[in-house]
């Protein structure tokens, strides 16, 4: 029997993972790189082991010899990294360990896609036409590139013109090698509009294949899914298409001996008609909502498989509906920039269950990180998975939005806001979630900050309020007094906070003998301040504002939605002032190369710098026609967020 287990992945999943093995009794081993040193999956295992490299996670001769040195007799791969690795997957089992996965053999053969879709087509299930990126047609336009060995999104780019595809593949090339340590791309037909569909299998030693319930995921940004959910809006409304969906899955699995869990992924038609995409031998980011409908423990469930154990005939039944959002640290509204940082403070109020199954009406969290985390450029964006169950789709969706809407998440910014929006919007809720969504609904509108324009006031409003708060409790002459009060008239006290849309709100505010005045803001009054909440009467409504300060940075949490401000210096620094034209690095990150040179005339929307940050790739390009007139960076290097890598002279400029 399994005793102890390495975990040969990180964060979010590796405590997953860990969670179910403290409930079964088995020993959890850690691994990590230097990045990770500090992350809660290290402290939380029972024995750790440093990984040398920042890419320590791909190197499988390291994670063998963590296993060996920490006694562990088993490895659960997670998922990403080298979960779907063949050559992986047999090098456990040669050194005498466990594999928590399928076969070496139907690892391998789902590996390669390309390999993949050709079995599934000779197995009788639909697919989706492979096509060689050297010989694409104008004709067969537009066109998926697809990494072969991986997924998440990276390695894949929707390409509309002939003339853009080499480049395309070039780099969904790169971030594949980066992301898989497999560069083999391949190109299918695209599909603009669908349904991202996926079923769940398990599959034991003797023989047994359950078909799990199935998921839908189609709502994806980069071709990444940020909400899932169970049972699919699409097969709930389609006679017969989930009979069929579980047959193609069990034909699926069972044509490569699959055991262990699995997923089976297909697009479908709004008319129920489904295409195979790929199989993942490994566990699904996605796999709590199936967990909350059925009430498995999937993990649980991977290691009973892996020690020899025999499934029931049949599955559990499903019930209720599962929705789960994923956190990411992230800005959709400027083209889904990763962020990384310090997260001073994550909290999900009235939490039901941290990793553990819901038995019932309430939220889970998944998550990677703590008070204190640090968000490195190294890796994944995402924080955590945020999950609801109910006994109706709508009440799912309203519990989970409200959730997400009460969370406390201070330090980097993240799409908590456009989750939230997606959660309420009416097309959602009434199941119409193919993957034109954002496109559909625009993604400005969607990623609109829940609190509006006089919410953020108000909240600058408490923020000046409860700094003056705190500058009270810590005065040590006349104490008592209200800052800023005076005997006699006197003027406004003034504070200055930036947003996040770069706006400034000045905040006047006069504390007299009648209480304390503010001259720009009507039907407002304060009924009580303190340095970390302030309840301000708004139109004859109480409302409390929740303060917290880090240094210069300050967060207002209210049921008006969550604000970030900067607290502004009354005597800015003139020497920080940017050139015109100035271009900043958007997020940290390495510099993959460069596409101009100083002196050289470039366009507007011209690339001109590439970066490497989350194992994706992001372009910085010209802000308008001109000449660049300065270049700071050089291939390899690294950079911090809001560096000037380089600087371009405009037409208006010159002139």
């Amino acid at each position: 029997m399994v005793t102890r287990v390495l975990v040969a992945n990180r964060g979010e999943i590796a405590r997953r993972v860990f969670a179910t093995c403290r409930r079964l009794g088995i020993g959890t081993v850690a691994v990590y790189t230097d990045p990770d040193a500090g992350s809660p999956h290290v402290a939380e295992a029972d024995a750790r082991v440093r990984l040398e490299g920042r890419n320590g996670y791909l190197d499988s001769a390291q994670l063998i010899a963590a296993a060996m040195a920490s006694g562990a007799d088993a490895v659960h791969p997670g998922y990403g990294f080298l979960s779907e690795n063949a050559d992986f997957a047999a090098a456990v089992l040669d050194a005498g360990l466990t594999w928590i996965g399928p076969p070496v053999a139907a690892v391998a053969a789902m590996g390669s896609k390309i390999e993949a879709k050709k079995m599934m087509a000779a197995a009788g299930v639909p697919v989706l036409d492979e096509l060689d990126p050297e010989t694409v047609t104008a004709d067969q336009l537009p066109v998926l590139i697809k990494a072969s060995a991986g997924g998440g999104g990276r390695g894949m780019r929707v390409v509309r013109e002939l003339s853009e595809l080499p480049s395309q593949v070039e780099a969904a090339r790169r971030e594949a090698q980066s992301a898989f340590g497999d560069s083999t791309v391949f190109c299918e037909r695209y599909l603009a509009t669908g349904h991202h569909v996926e079923v769940q299998v398990l599959a034991d030693e003797h023989g047994t294949v359950w078909a799990v319930g199935e998921r839908e995921c189609s709502i994806q940004r980069r071709h990444q899914k940020i909400i899932e959910e169970a049972p699919s809006p699409l097969v709930e409304r389609t006679p017969g298409m989930r009979d069929k969906l579980f047959d193609a899955a069990r034909l699926a699995a069972s044509a490569i001996g699959y055991t262990g869990a699995g997923t089976v992924e297909f697009m479908a038609d709004e008319s129920g008609d489904f295409f195979f995409l790929e199989m993942n031998t490994r566990l699904q980011v996605e796999h709590p909502v199936t967990e909350a409908t059925t009430g498995l423990d999937l993990v649980g469930l991977q290691l009973f498989v892996a020690d020899g154990g025999h499934l029931d005939p049949e599955p559990p039944p499903s019930r209720g509906y599962s929705i789960e959002a994923r956190l990411y640290a992230e800005d959709p509204a400027k083209g889904w920039q990763p962020q990384a940082g310090s997260v001073y403070r994550f909290e999900v109020p009235n939490t039901t269950t941290r990793f553990g199954t819901l038995d019932g009406l309430g939220v889970r969290v998944d998550t990677g990180i703590e008070n204190g985390s640090e968000v490195s450029v190294f890796y994944d964006p995402m924080l955590a998975k945020v999950i609801s169950y109910a006994t109706t789709r709508r009440q799912a969706a309203r519990l989970l939005a409200d959730a997400l809407a009460r969370t406390r998440i201070h330090g980097v910014r993240t799409n908590r806001d456009l989750l939230v929006n997606v959660l309420r919007h009416p097309a959602f809720l009434d199941g119409a979630t193919d993957t034109a969504f954002f496109d559909t609904h625009g993604l400005a509108e969607l990623a609109a900050p829940l609190a509006d324009v006089r919410a953020v006031e108000l909240s600058a409003l408490a923020a000046a309020l409860a700094d003056a708060a705190e500058n009270r409790r810590t005065a040590t002459v006349f104490a008592a007094a209200p800052s800023g009060w005076r005997n006699v008239t006197s003027g406004f006290q003034t504070k200055n906070y930036g947003d996040s849309a770069g706006e400034t709100h000045e905040v006047r505010y006069r504390f007299t003998r009648a209480g304390v005045e503010f001259p720009d803001f009507d039907a407002v009054s304060l009924v009580s301040a303190t340095p970390t909440r302030v309840v301000l009467a708004v139109d004859g409504v109480d409302r409390p504002f929740d303060v917290a300060r880090y240094v210069d940075d300050v967060f207002v949490d209210s049921t008006l939605g969550s604000v970030q401000l900067v607290a502004l210096s009354r005597f800015p620094d003139p020497t920080a002032a940017l050139a015109h034209g100035s271009l900043l690095a958007p997020m940290p990150g390495s510099v993959l190369r460069i596409g101009a040179a100083v002196g050289d005339t470039v366009t507007a929307g011209q690339p001109l710098i590439w970066l490497e940050a989350m194992k994706m790739e992001h372009t910085v390009v010209a802000p308008a026609d001109g000449v660049l007139a300065e270049l700071n960076v050089e291939s390899g290097q690294q950079v911090e967020v809001g560096a000037v890598l380089a600087r371009v002279d405009d037409q208006g400029d010159r002139q």
